[in-house]
Formats: structure tokens, sequence, C-alpha cells
């Protein structure tokens, strides 16, 4: 196989991101026009108008982008492949030596391209865009900058135990805190008994710790009870906003650092990490995920080549190959119910996948 890349690897390349990219364009065009149709049905309430959806929605592109990539990836490398094959250019390609294993190098190369730019930007931009879009729209409903809104708040932090009546994420535009009212701190020992309760009328978390202000403090003993007025308290604990937000925002919509920190915060007190996981882990795959499903397609682009039939053969490649993210999603789903791990149930699709594209790939090349 001659060094790659080739003119003629280039070309292929530039009309596969081309038409991956076009593809792109239109799925992601209909998703933003559907999201914004239904944002129009809140517009009225408080100060959210017209201007303000409009600005919501175009925050949500970045992550609507990453969700529609997969999608795109695969019914755009099959059209480049069937606009080449139609106008006889892949014919073409094929007389001068070049092969279909080398063909489809170029194709996975190109939208490997793609794919890390979109990993890129759904780990920064994704995340970002979609909580200042929760910001605007939380915003609208008062008159601080507001990034998340709290209430009922639950949390353990190794023998603490949290509850605040409300709170939310402020951002003044130089600093981000989060600020809880309210608070209730539940103190144990190690055989359940409560040790002590403070009660804060607020407690704010910046980078040097939680600091809690206007702070009644009532301690339990064998057999009295102290109470404290304290003026302002520091709490030394891990709990960050980054953990309290976990249980506020939508799993799939974190970055995968901050579903890491979620995970090993519930994980450190015992409690259920599943969801978490299950998303931190797809992030992970994602590339690969993308990956397979183009090459579980692209044989069928390929089988065109002989006997005709380009969009039936399209139609198929493309409910095989998005048939795999069904597949995979059960393997999930039985990893969350019966608790194996999710490396596995990402895995073994993945693999069996690229196997059937393997298989049909010799099939079609005989």
């Amino acid at each position: 196989m001659t060094p790659f890349p080739k003119i003629h690897d280039i070309y292929v390349g530039k009309v596969v991101i081309g038409t991956v990219a076009l593809t792109w364009a239109v799925l992601l065009g209909l998703d933003v026009m559907l999201s914004l149709v239904g944002e129009f049905g809140d517009v009225g309430e408080g100060r959210y108008g017209a201007v303000e959806a409009l600005a919501y929605t175009a925050y949500t592109v970045p992550r609507r982008a990453y969700t529609m990539f997969p999608t795109a990836a695969v019914i755009g490398s099959l059209m480049a492949l069937g606009q080449l094959a139609a106008t006889s250019e892949l014919t073409a390609l094929r007389a001068i030596g070049l092969s279909r294993r080398r063909l489809t190098i170029t194709v996975v190369a190109a939208l490997a391209l793609l794919t890390l730019l979109m990993v890129v930007a759904g780990e920064t931009a994704g995340p970002w865009g979609q909580r200042r879009a929760d910001a605007l729209k939380a915003s609208s409903r008062s008159d601080d900058l507001i990034v998340a809104q709290y209430s009922g708040v639950w949390a353990r932090e190794g023998a603490v135990i949290l509850n605040a009546e409300g709170g939310e994420e402020r951002d003044n535009g130089q600093d981000q805190w989060l600020e809880l009212t309210d608070v209730r701190l539940y103190e144990f020992d190690d055989d359940g008994r409560l040790e002590s309760l403070a009660v804060a009328k607020v407690a704010e978390h910046r980078p040097g710790g939680w600091l809690l202000r206007d702070v009644t403090r009532t301690t339990f003993g064998a057999d009295s009870v102290v109470r404290e007025e304290i003026p302002e308290e520091r709490w030394e604990s891990n709990l960050d906003a980054t953990a309290l937000s976990a249980d506020i925002d939508r799993p799939r919509y974190l970055s995968a650092i901050e579903l890491r920190k979620a995970v090993q915060y519930r994980k450190r007190n015992a409690l259920d990490a599943g969801e978490y996981e299950e998303h931190y882990w797809g992030r992970w795959f994602y590339p690969l995920n993308v990956l397979a499903l183009c090459l579980a397609a692209i044989p069928f682009a390929f089988g065109s080549l002989r006997s005709g039939g380009l969009g039936k053969r399209l139609f198929i490649g493309v409910v095989f190959a998005l048939g795999f993210w069904l597949v995979q999603t059960q393997f999930v789903k039985m990893a969350s119910a019966f608790d194996f791990d999710f490396r596995l149930a990402y895995l073994l699709p993945t693999l069996i996948m690229v196997g059937v594209s393997y298989v049909l790939f010799r099939k079609r090349s005989g």
C-alpha cells in the first residue's frame, strides 16, 4: 500500500467531509427549528421573549451538533460514496489500482478528523452553551444572573448529610459560585447517632471551600446539649458545585470531567452512580461508535458499484448502521439493570458490528 495520503485520498476525503458537513447542516437545521418552535411556547413567561428564545436555541447548537453528528456521518459518508459511484469516479479510482480497503481507510480518516473536532466541541462548547442557555432562561425570571436553581437539595459527604431549602449558581461575569439558603448539616457518629446539627442561613461554595453564615450549631453529648451562635464558619468538605449540580442537570449534558467528578462523589459516599457512569463511558466510546457505525454501512455503498439500486442499498445501509445504536442501548440498559461494567456493554456491540462489517466487506469485495 502506497503512503497515505495521496492526491486521490485528499480528493475522496474532501468529498466525504463536504457531504457529511452538508448532511449535518440539514439535520442540525431541522433539529434547531423544531427546538425553536418548542421554545416559542415558553415566550411570555416573565421576561422570556422571542429574542431570548432565539438566544437560548443558539446556545444549544453545539450540544445538538454533537448529538446529530453520528447520524450525519453515516448518511453523509454513504451519500459521498454514492455520489462518486454515480459519476463513475469510484470506478476510475479502482481502475488505477485503488482498492476498496484503501477507499475505506480514506473515508475513515476523513471521518476521524471530523469526529476529533466534534469530541473537543462536545467537551467544551457543548456543556458551556447548555449552561449559558439554562442561565439565560433562569435569569429572565430574576434580576440576577443565575446559572442554575436548586430546590430541596439533599447531599451526603462522609458522616455529614446536607439539606438546603433552595440555592442558586451565580455568575457575575468574573466569578461563579454556588449559594445555598436555609442549610442544615446533620453530622452522625459511627453508630448512626446524631452528633450535631448546624443551621446556616447561607452557605457559599467558592474556590477556597464552603463558607457558612449566621450559623446556629447544636451539639448533642451523652447527657447534655450545647447550642452556640456563630456569625461565620468554614466547612472543610470535598462536596462542590459539580456534585450538587449533577443532581439537577441532565447527565447527558455534562462534560466527561463533570461526569467523572459526579461518579467519584457518589462512589465516595456509597450512592448509586450508574446513570453517571453510563454517560461518562458513553463519552469515551463516542468516537469509536461513530467509526463503527460508518464501517457497518460502507459495504452497502461498495455493493452498489456492481448491481445498481443505490437508493435501496443506501437505505439498507443506514438502517443497518443505525440499528447498532439500538443494540448498544439495550446492552447499556442491561449493564445498568444487572450491574456489570459499562465499558463491556459499550465495547461488545462495537466489536460485533465491526466483525459483521468485515464479513460483509469481504463478501461484497469477492
